[in-house]
């Protein structure tokens, strides 16, 4: 019997399959066969539910539901987020935010031996004791530790999950196995995590663009103007690396308002060491009081303000840019978007960032050229490859040392998008990144599913 798709609407997943689908179409002209290929990649291999039950501190026990999702493992163990929050279900696994099925071919533009998945639980870490999210780390890996191990599925931290939570649940699973495995990544260092972790999407997204700027112009960060949105690792560790290579940075936000430039000074390293500090408190921009050369706009975002910009980097969340702001950002003179948070972007903006870049030059430059957050923030999941890399051969790299993976990595990755989009592109087009990553992404996944005979 063929196979019937959901009818159920799941517009999360519907938006990432239309995305990638749509840019394949060139691919599935010359390669008919790959189209069932990519129909069979949008089911999971495996789907694992269970009860996670544990003791409160008034010694009540309580029950909360457990998740694995283990999409797909053609190119190396699932890798992918364990999510704590209420919300927590199937659907809202597979579903929200950056997918499973995203993260596949994420991993596979790494270049590194990774697959993708996605897991989690209905607990709510808030208003909860260390004590009692120690038990339930400890109880929800009594169940989990069955499924994942250093060859079969490393998980990472997601909402809810951070240091803490890593930490337990590495330490639950090494007294249930009776061994130190690198079961999950973005540990504490003494215990096996990896230096640059925090750093590692906002560096690499950097050096992503790095090479848009001299491929598309011959130019670099120097004495360009940057608006950054969103205000937490990602975005602080994106400005500061802007900021290090002559950059200006103009703007940074957060759920309740944006932090805007006036005049042409950027933000400093000062400013945002203040900021780090205001977030790791779990406080607002709102809350940092004036900041000279700078507005606060409360409940707005950052990128229809500017009368003169460079490049946008979205690092906040799912489709922070609407298609009335990419015309924005085009109005202001952006060469270069891309994306430090995963899938940033509505499909309306892509569609108009797409269009002028397929507009051609003006004046000699771009209009515009967008990079995806598959590829352009895929530096974080890269240092998580790096830290299962260092596990397994019982070492621990410098920082130098894994900033130069990085940025090796992140170089290799634009390569490929790059040289698989103008295999793509129409004569006389500007190679489409998007499209670039999406065929480079998903022909590794396919070409390695076929050879090894789970397709045919």
């Amino acid at each position: 019997m063929a196979y019937v798709p959901s009818t159920v609407t799941e517009p999360e997943f519907e938006q990432a399959v239309h995305e990638i689908g749509t840019t394949l179409t060139p691919l599935f002209e010359k390669r008919p066969e790959l189209k069932r290929v990519f129909e069979i990649l949008q089911i999971p291999e495996r789907v694992i539910q269970f009860r996670v039950v544990w003791e409160d501190d008034k010694g009540v026990c309580q029950v909360n539901r457990g998740y694995r999702v283990q999409f797909n493992s053609a190119l190396g163990p699932y890798k992918g987020g364990l999510r704590l929050h209420p919300s927590v279900n199937l659907s809202i696994l597979k579903f929200l935010g950056e997918s499973p099925f995203e993260q596949i071919f994420k991993n596979a533009l790494t270049g590194l031996h990774m697959g993708g998945g996605k897991g989690g639980s209905d607990f709510d870490p808030k208003g909860k004791s260390d004590n009692e999210i120690r038990k339930f780390c400890y109880a929800f890996m009594k169940e989990l530790s069955r499924h994942i191990g250093p060859n079969t599925d490393v998980p990472a931290g997601d909402i809810g999950v951070g240091g803490r939570e890593v930490a337990y649940m590495f330490g639950a699973y090494k007294q249930i196995r009776n061994e130190w495995a690198g079961i999950l990544t973005g540990k504490g260092y003494d215990f096996g995590g990896s230096k640059i972790r925090p750093e590692a999407t906002g560096y690499g997204l950097v050096y992503y663009v790095e090479h848009m700027l001299k491929d598309a112009r011959g130019e670099t960060f120097a004495g360009k103007r940057v608006a950054i949105s969103g205000s937490g690792n990602v975005a602080q560790y994106a400005a500061l690396k802007i900021i290090e290579l002559g950059g200006t940075v103009v703007s940074l936000s957060d759920s309740k308002g944006s932090l805007v430039a006036t005049g042409e000074a950027g933000l400093t390293p000062e400013i945002i060491a203040k900021i780090g500090e205001l977030k790791l408190k779990f406080g607002s921009l709102v809350d940092l009081g004036e900041v000279p050369g700078f507005k606060y706009l409360a409940g707005e975002r950052p990128w229809t303000h500017f009368k003169s910009l460079d490049v946008a980097l979205p690092c906040a969340t799912q489709n922070e840019v609407s298609e009335a702001e990419a015309k924005a950002l085009i109005e202001a003179g952006v060469g270069f978007v891309a994306e430090g948070s995963n899938m940033g972007s509505t499909q309306q903006a892509i569609d108009v960032f797409e269009s002028a870049r397929v507009k051609g030059l003006v004046g000699g430059k771009t209009p515009v050229w967008y990079a995806p957050g598959k590829a352009a923030n895929c530096g974080g999941v890269a240092v998580s490859g790096l830290e299962m890399a260092q596990n397994s051969s019982r070492l621990q790299w410098s920082e130098a040392e894994v900033d130069a993976k990085l940025k090796d990595i992140m170089e290799k990755c634009y390569t490929t998008c790059f040289t698989t989009a103008k295999e793509f592109a129409k004569e006389g087009e500007i190679p489409s990144l998007v499209a670039g990553a999406n065929i480079a992404g998903f022909l590794k996944v396919a070409n390695a599913e076929q050879a090894i005979g789970t397709v045919w």
